[in-house]
């Protein structure tokens, strides 16, 4: 009953991933159970027969790989939502670098200056330039 019962889950399962993609998983059965093999990605799982089903996990190698990238994530994550609640407060140092109110008016200061001293400048060109005029 129980091989029956194994044999069904693998032909439903193998069904399954056939009307997917033709033959994408491969089963090999071994000693404690079956390893199954994603031919797209590569990954491993081990399966194992409990109460009649069979229950498939990652390889432990793989499943390192995993853990490591789902706290990588996780640490993003944490990081947008500190930086999206500071946005949603209003705090100035969450919105990018965005300068103070005394480095925006020190910063137009310096550009006051700049054009200032580029219009002196302009101005005396077009002085030069002017021809004097002619005495009769």
């Amino acid at each position: 009953m129980r091989t029956i019962l194994i044999a069904s889950v693998l032909a439903l399962g193998t069904a399954g991933a056939q009307a997917q993609d033709d033959s994408r998983y491969t089963l090999q059965r071994t000693d404690d159970g079956y390893v199954r093999m994603d031919k797209m990605t590569g990954a491993m799982s081990i399966c194992t027969e409990r109460s009649g089903q069979l229950v498939c996990k990652l390889a432990a190698d793989e499943r390192g790989a995993l853990q490591a990238d789902m706290e990588e994530m996780q640490d993003r994550l944490d990081g947008l939502e500190k930086r999206l609640a500071a946005l949603e407060t209003g705090r100035q140092d969450a919105v990018g670098g965005l300068p103070t109110e005394d480095e925006f008016e020190k910063s137009l200061s310096y550009m006051e200056r700049f054009f200032r001293s580029f219009m002196g400048i302009v101005r005396e060109f077009e002085r030069e330039e002017k021809p004097a005029p002619e005495r009769t």
